[in-house]
């Protein structure tokens, strides 16, 4: 049997101690999954050293593995540098999704009275990001693509959201700005409709963007899925981390589909960034970068690796409740006081486990 291989690309600060601790978690004597670790050097430095050329190596090491776990990067703000790594590493692989969740964390005050998980299906690549600007007058313009140029990821994003509002129990809602730009972002409502048909047994209720942040707010009880274009994407993502409290409470997904709309790739990261006021304190909070650790076991199709990544955000989420936290959330653990709660507590569900029927 092929041992499963988790691409490690490396980071910067604090997004390189946060990976060595959930790359402690992962380890095979704690969750019993047999993986290798192949590792690639992204930090700021060795991009510069090799003009990039070690996230291309990275990349297409992910492709042959289909398993990717990234740390948060730092990307310089100077033009003709090295530039952000995941743009380049989103377009090697062709990751055409971003699936990231909202939920709530044990003993942290959500904003609104929100309970359920929300999450947020985010076209990866192209959209605004992507558009070729140029200035008419006072007047600014976007070369978005036509209707006879669809994104081939448009589908993906709406296939993708009603698949996992299929597998969680929840509702597919909100949606673009179709009104306003019929023909662009009424692309993604077609689509949207389109799925809506073929998964019949989905509840569906779409919004317009704008509707869709009011409406957040009072979300209430019912899991949320929400299929959006890049950038609504990117401020929704945002926006729904800090309605549960912390963006230090979800991990981040990028998925490569293939004709089928099934993963031939996923990278998990964290959604945060460096923090560099806190890099060599042992005080970050390492919860988001293990439950993306825990999220990528899902994608092993193992009945160990699947029991593993349950247990996995189980004991983060129980550390929490019994106040093992860190300082941003209100507690006074260390960053490997944390991870070490952690892997006790999963070392002892999975040998407990098998104990019961």
């Amino acid at each position: 049997m092929t041992i499963p291989t988790i691409v490690v690309l490396e980071g910067d600060e604090t997004g390189q101690e946060l990976l060595e601790e959930a790359l402690r978690v992962l380890s095979p004597a704690v969750t019993g999954v047999q993986v290798a670790f192949q590792r690639f050097d992204l930090s700021l430095k060795n991009r510069r050293a090799t003009r990039n050329e070690v996230v291309h190596e990275a990349a297409a090491a992910m492709k042959v593995s289909g398993l990717g776990m990234k740390a948060a990067t730092i990307t310089p703000e100077v033009a003709g540098d090295v530039g952000s790594p995941n743009a380049i590493v989103r377009n090697a692989i062709d990751g055409t999704v971003i699936i990231r969740t909202g939920r709530r964390i044990p003993g942290v005050r959500p904003v609104g009275g929100v309970f359920a998980p929300i999450t947020v299906v985010r076209m990866a690549v192209d959209d605004a990001y992507g558009a070729t600007e140029w200035r008419e007058g006072a007047a600014w313009t976007s070369g978005l693509p036509h209707r006879e140029d669809q994104p081939p990821h448009l589908p993906c994003v709406a296939e993708v959201a009603f698949r996992t509002a299929q597998r969680t129990g929840g509702k597919v809602f909100g949606g673009p700005k179709y009104t306003v730009s019929p023909i662009y972002e009424g692309m993604l409502k077609e689509e949207m409709d389109a799925a809506a048909k073929r998964y019949s047994e989905v509840r569906y209720e779409p919004q317009l963007i704008d509707a869709t942040y009011a409406l957040l707010l009072t979300a209430g009880e019912k899991p949320l899925v929400i299929p959006a274009l890049n950038r609504d994407g990117d401020c929704l993502s945002d926006l729904v981390m800090q309605m549960f409290g912390s963006i230090a409470g979800a991990e981040s997904l990028l998925l490569a589909l293939d004709e089928d709309f099934k993963p031939r790739v996923v990278m998990a990261e964290a959604p945060h960034g460096t923090a560099p006021n806190l890099f060599g304190k042992n005080v970050a909070n390492p919860l988001a970068m293990i439950l993306a650790g825990g999220a990528l076991l899902n994608y092993i199709d193992t009945r160990q690796a699947h029991l593993a990544a349950r247990a996995i955000v189980e004991s983060c989420l129980e550390s929490v409740y019994d106040d093992v936290r860190t300082a941003d959330l209100g507690g006074h653990a260390h960053t490997d006081e944390f991870t070490a709660e952690v892997i006790k507590r999963v070392q002892t569900k999975l040998a407990v486990w098998p104990t019961m029927s």
